[in-house]
């Protein structure tokens, strides 16, 4: 397919990498000039702006950094510029309000949107390992298949809607988030108590038998926050628009309250830009460890 692919930040270049290795054929835009690695032979296309990446493709993937920079993309040129036949699929983390009125748009134009946040860091991107959520018309999910194959490792389908792919994204960051505020506030018991807690993660991973809980578990445990694969201040974000879809649902989040608070006390000490198994840190600081 034709592909223009607009935003090359930790998550989106890799992901653009595997569908040039895959065939597609990519016309590249970033807001910044950032330098194109990976690439090899392929030699993707750069261009200038927006709509000039964009008019002539068959799909266009946006993988944003944040709401204020999806919508800012989509008025400022992707919109207007979409070929009729082309489909726009949102891979960015952003609330369920933007992701309504980012769908609304394009029905108003008539164009096609689906809604497909990932998870998994840098390096399972580098992989093509990406667990992809999606959502959106089901004749436009189907056109869009070989990209989330090139991309990720398997898709689950949330439906029409678009902002369901979104919430779903959320709340399960939202776990994530839980547990590292749960795991770090554990390990603060053990160690106050002379407890290696390593060994209590490891005890408490032969129960859960999860790798989310070893690898997480395990940096908490060792107290290892750097480097981050994913910031805390990004993690703070995410639980916002969690809690922001929790009050638009009228549904009472305790925990999720919990971590945020969390998440911002660490980036109010200044660690935002540690990975947030950084939670392990604030849950010592608050038990008087150092």
């Amino acid at each position: 397919m034709k592909v223009a692919f607009l935003g090359l930040g930790a998550m989106g270049l890799p992901m653009a990498v595997n569908l040039a290795r895959s065939g597609h054929r990519l016309t590249l835009w970033n807001r910044s000039d950032r330098p194109l690695e990976g690439f090899g032979e392929t030699r993707p296309v750069r261009a200038r702006s927006i709509a000039e990446a964009v008019h002539d493709a068959e799909a266009v993937i946006t993988m944003l950094a944040d709401d204020a920079a999806v919508e800012a993309v989509v008025h400022g040129g992707l919109l207007e510029a979409l070929p009729e036949r082309a489909v726009h699929v949102g891979m960015s983390t952003v609330g369920t309000d933007t992701a309504r009125r980012v769908t609304e748009a394009h029905r108003q134009r008539g164009r096609a949107y689906v809604a497909a946040p990932v998870f998994g860091r840098p390096d399972v991107a580098r992989a093509a390992q990406l667990w992809i959520v999606a959502a959106g018309p089901a004749e436009a999910r189907t056109r869009v298949g070989p990209l989330f194959e090139a991309i990720g490792r398997g898709v689950s389908d949330f439906g029409d809607e678009p902002w369901h792919a979104n919430l779903v994204k959320l709340g399960n960051n939202f776990l994530l988030a839980a547990m590292l505020e749960a795991v770090g506030e554990a390990c603060a018991l053990m160690r106050k108590a002379d407890i290696d807690p390593k060994a209590f993660v490891e005890t408490a991973n032969a129960i859960f038998q999860s790798p989310v809980y070893a690898n997480y578990g395990g940096a908490v445990a060792e107290g290892r926050s750097e480097p981050a694969l994913f910031k805390a201040v990004l993690g703070l974000k995410d639980l916002r628009l969690a809690l922001r879809a929790a009050d638009e649902l009228a549904v009472p989040m305790p925990a999720a309250s919990v971590a945020h608070d969390s998440l911002l006390s660490a980036v109010a000490h200044g660690q935002g830009d540690k990975d947030w198994t950084v939670l392990g840190e604030t849950a010592r600081q608050r038990a008087g460890l150092r």
